[in-house]
């Protein structure tokens, strides 16, 4: 008995779908797709209990024949590609053939839709992959989509889901996307009745931005223009770094006016806020790219929210070219220059417009006088600390002034004149083996007027051969 089998189709779209269908939001984000790939100006999402128990995506595009309302449902049905070659150039939003029959395997399914030429609308229900019932219907050109109870039977799958609070959030975030995606369209979005989001169609993405998100983001954004030829044309806002977020969900980045979750892009636009943003922070941003079919390739998951580009750092340095360039142009820099430290050795004192008049202070019983500013700064220059008040010492009449007095290098001995030294008290030596008559005291006097060094003169008195004989 072989132990490979093939799966059943019913199946296998089961399989499909945990990869296709992730959340409600995913199944929104693949019937957007449709009606914006069949032309529509005008799309109507309504949403209950945040996409368990309904979810329905009417729009007013091309439509399809009752044939290709019923092939829509097989999977790997498509009407956007039809050779290999076309997956190199995918300008379309959906191409892959899976997303009706995945989101009919897992859920219930009505479709509704009409083409212009035909008397009738043509209404499709499927449940869980199987084909239930097709029947003329009444409706005017277009597509209505209706998905039921999502996951009723996988009940893992089921179980599985986040709180209807967060569903909700993920289902707004999808429709905000492509309404900003896409300023032509008009987008009305309810949630359990009451009214989220509804937007007319805009002529630019400012007017979109502002209907979206108000007057107050508006006033914060600044507009992005740059790229390089055959690389990537940049275009889109970023907002100024006063409007920051701590999450990246404020992100909006679309190729080719597909919306995507990229690596690349974030880099590129976070490289050109890094001198301008903490760390932490992101900017808020609308980032569209347009580049070259080739130059991308959007086959890379089920989901068609990730792509691979054919060379990343080239668009990843464009981005942020753009980025730098934008805020350069409103004047927003990250050069900041730190302050400059000047060490305490290198002080400079500051200008002084007039220098007061010398005055005597006394303190704790010593007299000092003030000093100008000039000399009280150069007496501190070489030591590298700021000046206390200007005060300098006034020696005593008889005290010598050591910062007048000449320095003198001894070798030998000092001939110092005599009428600087004058000795008295002594009486005629005797020789130099007698006792007798030694002298009681020796003075000193007028040594502190004395031009030389107060300590070389006292070296120079003992030193002196009289003075020598006297003390031996």
């Amino acid at each position: 008995m072989n132990k490979i089998r093939v799966l059943s189709d019913n199946l296998a779209n089961q399989i499909a779908a945990g990869e296709v269908v992730e959340r409600p939001a995913s199944v929104v984000k693949e019937l957007v797709e449709n009606s914006i790939d069949a032309g529509a100006n005008r799309i109507q999402i309504d949403i209950e209990l945040g996409g368990r128990r309904l979810m329905q995506i009417a729009d007013n595009g091309e439509g399809m024949s009752r044939d290709d309302a019923i092939l829509a449902f097989e999977r790997h049905a498509t009407s956007k590609i039809r050779t290999a070659e076309d997956l190199g150039s995918i300008a379309t939003l959906g191409f892959r053939g899976e997303a009706l029959a995945s989101i009919a395997s897992v859920a219930k399914v009505e479709l509704l839709t009409k083409i212009e030429v035909d008397q009738a609308a043509t209404r499709v229900v499927i449940e869980g992959g199987r084909l239930i019932d097709v029947k003329d219907a009444a409706r005017d050109t277009g597509t209505t989509i209706t998905v039921r109870d999502l996951f009723f039977n996988t009940p893992a799958r089921r179980k599985f889901m986040r709180s209807e609070a967060t569903e909700n959030y993920h289902l707004t975030s999808i429709v905000t996307h492509y309404a900003l995606a896409h300023p032509e369209i008009a987008f009305t979005l309810t949630n359990n009745g009451r009214e989220v989001l509804r937007v007319s169609p805009a002529k630019d993405l400012r007017e979109r931005a502002f209907q979206v998100f108000g007057g107050g983001l508006l006033d914060s954004l600044l507009p992005v223009e740059g790229g390089r030829e055959y690389v990537a044309r940049v275009s889109g806002f970023i907002s100024a770094p006063r409007e920051r977020r701590t999450t990246r969900d404020s992100q909006y980045f679309f190729v080719n006016n597909r919306f995507v979750r990229d690596k690349t892009i974030a880099g590129g636009l976070l490289e050109g806020y890094r001198s301008v943003l903490p760390h932490g922070v992101y900017p808020v941003a609308f980032l569209f790219l347009e580049m070259p079919l080739e130059e991308i390739d959007v086959n890379v998951h089920p989901a068609k929210t990730e792509v691979r580009f054919r060379r990343g750092e080239a668009v990843k340095d464009v981005i942020a070219e753009a980025v730098r360039t934008t805020l350069a142009k409103a004047g927003i820099t990250g050069d900041v220059q730190p302050e400059r430290f000047i060490p305490e050795s290198t002080w400079t004192p500051p200008p002084v417009s007039a220098q007061p008049e010398e005055e005597v202070v006394e303190q704790h019983g010593i007299l000092f006088e003030t000093m100008s500013q000039e000399e009280s700064h150069a007496a501190v220059a070489g030591i590298g600390m700021q000046p206390e008040p200007n005060l300098r010492l006034i020696p005593e009449p008889n005290e010598a002034r050591f910062d007048t007095a000449p320095t003198i290098d001894f070798v030998d001995e000092i001939a110092v004149p005599e009428e600087r030294l004058t000795v008295s008290g002594y009486a005629e030596l005797p020789p130099v083996d007698s006792a007798a008559k030694l002298p009681k005291s020796v003075e000193v006097v007028d040594v502190a007027s004395s031009k030389y060094n107060l300590s070389a003169s006292f070296t120079t008195v003992l030193s002196s051969p009289s003075m020598t004989k006297a003390f031996c």
